[in-house]
């Protein structure tokens, strides 16, 4: 009787630890703006102190966290990143938004638009490529009878769809380094799942976009392509590293008898490796001389670092979170198989809504769940990539007023926010619970 109280009054110290730990990452960034890494790190120091940690042992979790995930992340965080801006600078994004265009027609100009976020996104933060195809954006509406609404949320929708979803975007990136995810299978389901995420997105812009204000001339696009790539030199960069990564997980890593094509595919198709080719790709078709590139490959190193740096803290979060065998604790106490699938997406999605951004939401709810695997039942190699997904869905949701992304869209796009919650932040809804159902599914295919 003594044991059972002592691990009752264990667990409730413990969950009233990890809540402060994560009321003060929320209120810190969303009360205070704080940046998120300062943020993390109070919250190791509340958690660890509730539950009773040391000072030098909070310390040295702390460093073992940032240590840990950082050995597994730095190259794959910048190697993506670089090719991102790489991209961006040298004008294949707009070749590839242009050649979707002439494919789908001006008739589905919004639905081109949801495919070319969702293309351009996969090495592209939402936000840079929302700004960057925002001028092809703006053209379209002004040559067809689509409303600023319907196409830029349409736009939105296509490059959230993958943020929140494929590495090398930092929230999936770091969920899978923590849940030891292989990065290529990652991939391949990650795109199958936003697919859908995407397409329902768009329909939801569609139909309630359709009744703001349009802003429709007879003009065309302004564009100078003269010293763009060609089309299939701007998709390269973006394909390449994505089918190395695929035929890497299709190797059978346990095998003795690999072949000398298996061991070649699991060395190329290592991230790093396959980002690499990416990376020298992109360069290879900028125009101009190795000079113009120097600042862009600077530039990116240092996005990165901002981004590598919350995942660090987040990770050293984790690392609290599994000194206080949380994992033990819930599960001696709650059968959380009930939950299953759905508990990282509900956790996630809460973060998320509290304090606007996915990365931070994806990277603490993926803390919480490492531990809680087991009693999840998806402690399993499949368990692990489902966990992933469903932290990625409810990372969607909600993206409203204190996500950055969310005034990226309206600045841009002119549009007010009463508008841009009806539209917007209804299709991060619609998006996120599309994406988790397909997620659902999934898991009764393949737990």
């Amino acid at each position: 009787m003594l044991n059972e109280f002592l691990m009752y009054n264990s667990l409730i110290v413990t969950i009233i630890s990890l809540i402060a730990g994560v009321l003060v990452i929320i209120l810190c960034t969303v009360r205070f703006k704080l940046h998120p890494f300062f943020a993390l790190l109070l919250a190791c120091v509340v958690t660890g102190l509730g539950v009773g940690l040391g000072v030098n042992e909070i310390l040295q979790l702390i460093k073992t966290g940032f240590g840990d995930i950082l050995s597994k992340l730095t190259l794959i965080i910048v190697l993506g990143t670089s090719i991102g801006v790489l991209l961006e600078k040298n004008g294949a994004t707009t070749v590839m938004a242009n050649f979707i265009l002439k494919i789908v027609g001006a008739k589905r100009s919004a639905l081109a638009l949801s495919l070319t976020g969702f293309i351009v996104g996969l090495p592209i933060f939402c936000d840079s490529g929302y700004i960057v195809l925002n001028g092809i954006n703006k053209s379209l509406i002004r040559r067809t009878g689509f409303t600023v609404a319907q196409m830029s949320i349409s736009l939105a929708a296509g490059l959230y769809s993958v943020h929140c979803l494929i590495p090398p975007h930092p929230g999936a990136t770091a969920a899978a380094a923590s849940l030891s995810v292989d990065f290529g299978r990652l991939i391949l389901y990650g795109i199958v799942i936003a697919i859908p995420a995407m397409f329902a997105g768009h329909l939801w812009a569609i139909w309630a976009g359709r009744i703001t204000p349009s802003d429709s001339t007879d003009q065309t696009i302004d564009e100078e392509t003269k010293n763009y790539p060609t089309v299939l030199m701007s998709f390269l960069p973006v394909l390449i590293p994505i089918v190395l990564m695929s035929l890497r997980s299709l190797v059978d890593q346990e095998s003795k008898n690999l072949t000398t094509i298996d061991r070649t595919l699991f060395i190329i198709g290592d991230p790093a490796v396959a980002l690499a080719v990416g990376v020298l790709l992109a360069i290879m078709i900028s125009k101009g001389n190795f000079k113009t590139i120097i600042p862009e490959l600077s530039g990116a190193v240092e996005k990165a670092g901002s981004i590598l740096v919350i995942i660090a803290a987040g990770a050293a979060f984790g690392a609290i979170l599994g000194a206080t065998n949380i994992g033990l604790h819930i599960s001696e106490s709650v059968d959380l198989k009930l939950f299953g699938i759905w508990f990282p997406f509900l956790l996630t999605a809460i973060i998320k809504t509290a304090q606007g951004s996915s990365t931070v939401a994806i990277v603490t709810a993926s803390s919480i769940v490492l531990p809680l695997l087991p009693a999840l039942g998806l402690d399993a190699e499949n368990g692990r990539l489902l966990a992933v997904l469903s932290l990625g869905a409810g990372s969607m949701m909600i993206s409203h007023t204190n996500d950055a992304y969310f005034w990226v869209i309206a600045k841009f796009s002119g549009i007010d926010v009463r508008t841009m919650l009806k539209v917007h932040s209804v299709s991060s809804i619609v998006m996120g619970i599309t994406t988790m159902l397909f997620v659902y599914l999934l898991s009764l295919l393949i737990l």
